[in-house]
């Protein structure tokens, strides 16, 4: 199915949807060192705070804003979120503001999330995946950005299609073709917004053994490539899973086989790109089965250290049209897609600044740069088509393409060659933390009622 109604409807309705982050970020000390506290008690109990908990470590910090309807929304909402947590830590502790870990203490020393009665089956959950992938690989952090498209939309659209498939399953196609689509082309959002270029020597050594270079505080980096959280040492299944996207009854059988096999616990230790995320999580498979999928989840992006929540919103609302554009993207027959789209997301990963790199299309080799200025070529002409004013957005992502040195990567790149890796990174994350304290203080670009809303809800144990 290729969608091409879609021009039929107006850009209001086409840019509307659903729009949530979810950010992750370990909490460090001054000097570097991973903290070793509990979870600050500010926040309350990590099971209960719907927008402040932990994820695998205790040390490790979640933000989870709500379902929102604009991208606008949900990045102020996220942008405040941020200030609240960022302030709120002790003097001498920061938020992290780099998906690959600070300074780590032997792994036997980095405490997994702890957790009341009620939260048992979450605290066995992260204490089977330290043994299965290593304490160290569960402290790479990143940022996800969870999407759907609006009930009326789609409703429109299923009626434009004149599809004879219940509105469930047509529902389900249009996501599943983004995630076949986006699983094929994320490469390029590695490039564009990848900025994990650098690691402590207390990491990975799989990570340090692709890294060409090293500072003089014990740390490593790499000229070659924007992104080690997606490189093939970063967090990733023991071996290479490729679950049928065809159709939701499809891809739950294969799950259930990885299961069957040993090679998941369950369904949400499948870690990919990209998520299809179910009414009911925690009856994951049944609830894609029998509700459909309710939205989708890209799991790409890394913590941007040069913004103080992370994240960039243009960066956002380019992921948003890139999205669509996965809708409308004519599907290649070519069998092995997903191997190819892995390989790809690696190389881009690794050596997307080296010149000699290729990707490779349907089996044949291409450069970064020529499919990547194709890919935003195609993306002019489908806002031209359907009246999405977002020339400014898709200029910006030219102009990287163009010029590596534009990239956050690269930016990156020119702070640790000069300061080393921590000490980059601290102060970032120093200036970050001083940026949200000084936001809170002066008030006028905050709605009042969103301040008040959200402070009482993430500062729970003030």
């Amino acid at each position: 199915m290729d969608f091409k109604n879609l021009y039929k409807l107006s850009s209001d309705e086409i840019l509307a949807g659903s729009f949530g982050i979810e950010w992750e970020s370990l909490r460090a000390k001054g000097d570097g060192q991973l903290s070793l506290t509990p979870h600050p008690a500010i926040f309350g109990d990590k099971l209960t705070n719907p927008v402040v908990t932990t994820d695998f470590s205790e040390s490790q910090i979640e933000i989870i804003t709500p379902a929102l309807e604009s991208i606008d929304k949900a990045f102020d909402t996220f942008s405040l979120l941020s200030d609240l947590v960022n302030a709120s830590l002790p003097e001498d502790e920061y938020l992290w503001f780099q998906s690959i870990p600070c300074i780590l203490p032997y792994w036997d020393q980095i405490p997994i999330a702890q957790y009341s009665e009620e939260g048992e089956d979450s605290q066995k959950y992260r204490e089977d995946l330290a043994k299965k992938y290593g304490v160290k690989k569960q402290m790479i952090s990143g940022v996800h950005f969870n999407f759907s498209f609006t009930e009326e939309f789609l409703v429109k659209l299923h009626a434009l299609e004149g599809s004879e498939k219940s509105f469930q399953e047509f529902k389900n196609d249009v996501y599943l073709k983004i995630a076949r689509n986006y699983l094929r082309y994320c490469w390029l959002i590695i490039y564009l917004t990848g900025c994990s270029i650098g690691s402590h020597k207390t990491f990975s050594n799989d990570c340090l053994h692709l890294m060409d270079e090293c500072d003089n505080y014990g740390s490593y980096y790499s000229t070659r490539g924007p992104s080690f959280r997606n490189a093939s040492c970063g967090y990733k299944n023991l071996k290479e899973l490729y679950p049928s996207y065809e159709s939701v009854d499809a891809f739950a059988r294969d799950i259930d086989k990885f299961i069957d096999d040993g090679d998941l616990s369950e369904a949400k230790e499948l870690y990919t790109q990209i998520r299809l995320k179910p009414k009911h999580p925690k009856d994951l498979l049944n609830s894609l089965r029998n509700d459909g999928i309710e939205y989708i989840e890209i799991r790409t992006l890394d913590i941007n250290p040069f913004y103080k929540c992370g994240l960039v919103r243009h960066d956002m609302k380019f992921l948003h049209m890139f999205l669509i554009y996965m809708l409308l993207k004519d599907e290649s027959d070519y069998p092995l897609w997903q191997k190819e789209a892995n390989i790809n997301e690696e190389n881009t990963a690794e050596k997307a600044y080296v010149d000699s790199m290729r990707l490779l299309r349907d089996g044949e080799e291409v450069t970064l740069k020529s499919w990547a200025a194709e890919i935003i070529n195609e993306m002019f002409g489908m806002c031209e088509v359907l009246g999405i004013d977002e020339q400014h957005t898709l200029n910006l992502m030219l102009k990287r393409i163009a010029n590596p040195e534009l990239t956050y990567g690269k930016r990156l790149l020119e702070l640790i060659r000069k300061d080393g890796y921590i000490n980059t990174h601290m102060v970032l994350s120093k200036n970050n933390k001083q940026t949200s304290i000084n936001n809170l203080k002066n008030m006028d670009h905050i709605n009042r009622a969103d301040y008040e809303k959200y402070v009482n809800i993430a500062l729970v144990g003030k």
